[in-house]
């Protein structure tokens, strides 16, 4: 059973989302995965008026006879939303989690492929799979994959982006979309990556939150990893503290950037003070246009 605040959580939600599909992030999408492209159907004896590029000259060879190759345009697209749930993931110093930013970006992607005949599966990961569901279509399936992200209690707080996307690779046969949401908080994941990008269409969404690049001078404060545990005092007054956090923060936004950039995937920027969705419909609309 699902608690009351829970429920309506998720139909607010619900609501708010397939409004924003409805009214403006629909186009978007389907500008943005137009290009469908092509499979292989099957090969036939050639006919008069054929195009002689789709020859198959190994099985015309085999056969004795020619034969051409028949294409198909593909029916439907696969969305896989892969979403780190580790400990980071339940920070939010503006109102929201970051978790929660991640249920609301997935939600409206979510509810845009079901709208364009496309399925939906859903991956969360810590430095585990911590829950999987098979790509399916309609409501019910989409509400279940939110719900999922709502309610599913991560059994680790580390986390592994290579072993998520190792695991996503050995599960998508075929050319998919594959949606990576988190805050990049890990490292050595460079080359699971690019094999990503290489095989799948793969865009990468990083969730930011101010106070983990700038922290205001309140005093001594103790900052604790989420992921580690581990527990630092600091005096946020000093002006050389605050710099030296900013810079590491910096760093490591550099740091993903470019590891992003060179396995050739999408970057979205998304921030827990911010729309969520600008920048998704931005990213989505400079596609469009770049087709």
């Amino acid at each position: 059973m699902i608690p009351d605040e829970l429920f309506e959580k998720i139909r607010r939600l619900e609501v708010r989302t397939r409004g924003v599909v409805d009214s403006v992030f629909q186009g978007e999408y389907q500008s943005a995965f137009q290009g469908r492209g092509i499979e292989f159907a099957e090969v036939r004896p050639y006919q008069v008026g054929d195009d002689i590029r789709t020859i198959d000259w190994n099985v015309s060879a085999r056969m004795d006879d020619t034969y051409v190759k028949v294409y198909e345009e593909e029916r439907e697209q696969t969305v896989m939303l892969c979403v780190d749930v580790s400990g980071s993931e339940n920070f939010g110093s503006q109102g929201k989690l970051k978790r929660e930013v991640a249920a609301e970006i997935c939600a409206v992607i979510a509810f845009s492929a079901i709208r364009n005949n496309d399925t939906v599966g859903l991956l969360l990961f810590s430095d585990e799979t911590e829950r999987f569901v098979r790509p399916g279509s309609g409501r019910r399936h989409v509400l279940r994959c939110i719900r999922e992200l709502f309610t599913a209690e991560a059994s680790s707080v580390g986390t592994d982006i290579g072993e998520a996307l190792r695991r996503v690779l050995r599960m998508l046969q075929r050319r998919s979309i594959l949606v990576l949401v988190s805050d990049f908080f890990d490292a050595d994941y460079d080359s699971m990556l690019r094999a990503a990008g290489q095989r799948h269409d793969t865009i990468g969404i990083e969730l930011q939150d101010p106070r983990e690049e700038e922290l205001p001078p309140v005093g001594l404060v103790d900052l604790t990893d989420a992921e580690t545990g581990e527990t630092v005092t600091v005096d946020t007054r000093d002006p050389a503290v605050r710099e030296a956090m900013a810079a590491s923060a910096r760093a490591r936004r550099e740091r993903t950037r470019e590891i992003l950039r060179r396995a050739g995937v999408g970057h979205v920027i998304v921030r827990t003070d911010a729309d969520p969705l600008e920048p998704l419909i931005a990213f989505f609309r400079g596609r469009a246009r770049r087709g």
